[in-house]
């Protein structure tokens, strides 16, 4: 879902979203002095819809506008060309990685296969120019990971500590941003503080991938490839940036669409790009088939976590998980019961109109669950608005539901049954309970600009 940006207090989503035609800011460019023409000069100036948006209330700056309005193609082929030029003390390393939920897209959109879809991909960005091109499946591994170990944590901790419980999932940037602008502490401190799987990556890229290759991160520009928008605001975080080096762990997000717009300009089909394998993290080793995680339409968060705590708390070995819908799809809950007792309720929670019902059960004191898997778009990642969108804004469902089929049908593999993932965890961050693990994969979130009147908002 968008989280961009209503410059006026009192939000007036329904109204808006009731127009037939959506108000649009253009691109404050960072490439006024770029005038050379090259092949890609009649890409469009990136546009910023304030239709749909989600975390309004004067949440973004004009400095940030600015800087979120250079996220788009131009900023890509701006390095590309530079790469091209004698001067190579200006050349950056081009990497880009695309998460698991974009996949899907390229699969149902052009009829083809997952593994095919990543490869023809892969193939497509290095034609462009781009060095690497990697899968952020690693990189939600370590969130996963991090996540299950940290709710364990805080359930051993709800006793002597207020708001050790519920704790909420910390991957979508839509609810990360809303929670921080809008809502008080009393949300915020919930949150669950491992990274999201686009900023470990990030990590990944600029660190441990940066020193495998001899590089300094800020020869290094990291794309990444998303099913939304409200990623391009999370790269832009103040703590993730690292003032040593003058660089974020993410320079730029496109989403899918955008890549297919790259596509059309170059006149170029996916069914007509040389399969590439996809770059691993790792020396020379390819990454193979594609691999997701457990949960329809996200990266698993709840299904995973509430398997961890089911065996680390009460010893129980949960083999499928039974979700009951409740006030509608995209608002269900999972128990667990031992000797005739709930002990543990998760929820998940898709899209802002649950959002915002969760968060006034909490400020009653009615809230019952343990752990909430809470998602901006209504049907998940998979329905980010960067990608299954008709050309007047509106869901594909055709294609959504394509899309649903593909990721289903993707195998599963457990975060813990990647000996990557272990080997780094020794070998480049100290061991798992280290203090470069708490500085690299963990992050912190706190309200600012809180309103008395945020939850009075007309939807």
């Amino acid at each position: 879902m968008h989280v961009f940006y209503v410059l006026f207090q009192e939000c007036s989503k329904k109204q808006k979203n009731d127009d037939t035609q959506s108000t649009s800011v253009d691109a404050l460019s960072s490439n006024d002095g770029f005038e050379e023409k090259n092949e890609f000069h009649t890409l469009a100036n990136a546009k910023v819809l304030l239709s749909d948006c989600l975390a309004c209330d004067n949440c973004m700056t004009s400095e940030e506008g600015a800087r979120v309005f250079q996220q788009n193609q131009k900023e890509l082929f701006r390095i590309l060309n530079l790469n091209k030029k004698c001067d190579t003390s200006k050349h950056k390393v081009l990497a880009v990685s695309i998460c698991p939920q974009s996949l899907p897209y390229f699969a149902a959109k052009f009829n083809l296969s997952v593994n095919d879809a990543a490869k023809r991909l892969c193939g497509f960005l290095k034609s462009l120019g781009v060095h690497y091109v990697f899968d952020t499946t690693i990189a939600a591994d370590f969130s996963i990971l991090e996540s299950q170990r940290e709710f364990v944590q805080r359930y051993q901790r709800r006793n002597q500590e207020e708001h050790a419980l519920p704790m909420f999932a910390s991957a979508c940037p839509g609810w990360i941003r809303y929670a921080e602008r809008v809502l008080t502490n009393l949300v915020t401190s919930h949150i669950c503080t491992a990274k999201s799987p686009q900023q470990i990556m990030g990590s990944l890229v600029k660190g441990y991938f940066a020193r495998q290759q001899n590089l300094s991160p800020d020869k290094i520009f990291h794309v990444i490839v998303a099913p939304c928008y409200d990623k391009k605001l999370e790269a832009l975080r103040e703590d993730f940036y690292t003032a040593l080096y003058n660089s974020q762990e993410v320079d730029c997000v496109l989403t899918s669409g955008e890549i297919v717009q790259i596509m059309e300009q170059k006149n170029v089909s996916m069914k007509d790009v040389t399969e590439v394998a996809v770059d691993s993290l790792f020396d020379e080793i390819k990454e193979g088939d594609v691999v997701r995680h457990d949960g329809k339409r996200s990266d698993g968060y709840l299904e995973h976590i509430f398997k961890y705590a089911a065996k680390e708390l009460f010893g129980m070995d949960v083999k499928e998980i039974t979700y009951k819908a409740l006030k509608n799809k995209d608002f269900q809950e999972v128990t667990l019961e031992k000797d005739g007792e709930t002990v543990l309720r998760f929820a998940a929670a898709y899209g802002f109109r649950n959002i915002q019902n969760m968060v006034l059960k909490l400020k009653k004191g009615k809230f019952l669950y343990h752990f909430v898997e809470v998602l901006a778009c209504p049907g998940g990642c998979l329905n980010g608005k960067g990608q299954a969108q008709t050309e007047d804004g509106k869901p594909d469902k055709a294609l959504l539901n394509q899309m649903e089929e593909v990721y289903a049908a993707i195998p599963v593999r457990l975060p813990e049954t990647n000996m990557h993932v272990q080997k780094m965890y020794q070998d480049w961050l100290e061991g798992m309970d280290s203090k470069k693990v708490q500085e690299t994969l963990h992050t912190k979130y706190s309200a600012v600009n809180q309103t008395a009147s945020s939850l009075d908002i007309k939807w």
